[in-house]
C-alpha cells in the first residue's frame, strides 16, 4: 500500500516525531539522552537545519525544526543511522530501532510555533514524568532559560518575547497538536462522539463511571480509532491527558 505524501510546510519548519518500534523505549539512561544531543548537535551542522524545540521520553521523541540545505527524509536518515549503530553497540543488540516512518505536520503561522513548542515543553507534565516543565532534564525548555545548548533561539524569542517565555511555556492550554498516537486525520469532537460511540457502544460520558479495568479496555479502543487524538479524547470524556497518555503506551 503506498504511503501518502508528507504534507510540506511553506514556511520550511515541521513538528517531528519519533517513535521506537513496537513502542521500545529508545533512551534507557542519562547518557544515551545525551548521545541523542550529540548527534543532533553534529548532524545540524552538516544539514544546516534550525533546532527551536526537543523533548525526549523515553519511546518517543519530538522536534521542531527547520529544514536548511538538506530535505526531512536524508535529515532524519542521518541522525537515525548514526544513533542506531551506538545504540545497538551498547546494547549488543542489531535490527532497527525506530518505526519505519517520522511523523510531521507543517508549521506555518507564528502562532501555531508557540503552540507546538509549548505543547512539546510540556509533553513531561502530561506524561506525569514531572510536575513542571523546569523539573525536565531532557526537553529545549531549560536551554532557552539559560541560554546554552543546541537551540536556536533569537527566532522564538522574535515571536514570543524573552521575558514572556517563562509564563507563556508554562501556560496550561488544551490547543491540539498532532501526537504520537494519532493518525493524522483529524476529526471534530462532535465526530469523535460519535465514532467513539459506535466502536465502543458505550456513552462517552459514562466511560469514566466504568470499573477501573474496563474503563482502560474502552480508553484504548477509542485510541485506535483513526484520527481520535489523547488530547481529543481526554477533551470530550472527562479522563485526564494524563491518565490517557499512560494507558495509550502498555
Amino acid at each position: 500500500m503506498p504511503r501518502n505524501a508528507r504534507k510540506k510546510s511553506a514556511s520550511g519548519i515541521y513538528h517531528i516525531m519519533l517513535r521506537g518500534i513496537n513502542r521500545q523505549h529508545i533512551f534507557e539512561d542519562n547518557e544515551d539522552n545525551s548521545k541523542f544531543l550529540y548527534i543532533i548537535s553534529d548532524c545540524k551542522a552538516i544539514s544546516e537545519f534550525q533546532l527551536y524545540g526537543y523533548c525526549l521520553m523515553g519511546n518517543h521523541i519530538h522536534l521542531l525544526i527547520k529544514e536548511g540545505k538538506e530535505g526531512l527524509d536524508l535529515i532524519f536518515k542521518r541522525i537515525g543511522a548514526r544513533y542506531v549503530y551506538w545504540y545497538n553497540r551498547k546494547y549488543k543488540r542489531c535490527g532497527h530501532l525506530f518505526q519505519d516512518r517520522f511523523k510531521s505536520e507543517p508549521v506555518d503561522s507564528d502562532r501555531y510555533f508557540t503552540v507546538v513548542l509549548r505543547y512539546i515543553h510540556q509533553n513531561p507534565v502530561v506524561a506525569g514524568l514531572c510536575d513542571c516543565i523546569a523539573n525536565y532534564k531532557w526537553s529545549s525548555y531549560s536551554d532557552y532559560i539559560n541560554r546554552t545548548g543546541i537551540v536556536d533561539y533569537d527566532f522564538v524569542f522574535g515571536i514570543i518575547g524573552k521575558n514572556n517565555f517563562e509564563s507563556f511555556m508554562n501556560e496550561v492550554r488544551n490547543e491540539e497538536c498532532i501526537e504520537i498516537n494519532s493518525p493524522g486525520n483529524y476529526l471534530s469532537d462532535v465526530e469523535a462522539i460519535k465514532k467513539i460511540e459506535e466502536t465502543i457502544k458505550v456513552k462517552v460520558n459514562m466511560i469514566q463511571s466504568e470499573a477501573k479495568k474496563q474503563r482502560d479496555i474502552l480508553l484504548a479502543s477509542a485510541l485506535k480509532i483513526n484520527g481520535i487524538s489523547i488530547r481529543q479524547l481526554a477533551r470530550v470524556t472527562g479522563i485526564t491527558t494524563n491518565m490517557i497518555w499512560r494507558i495509550s503506551n502498555r
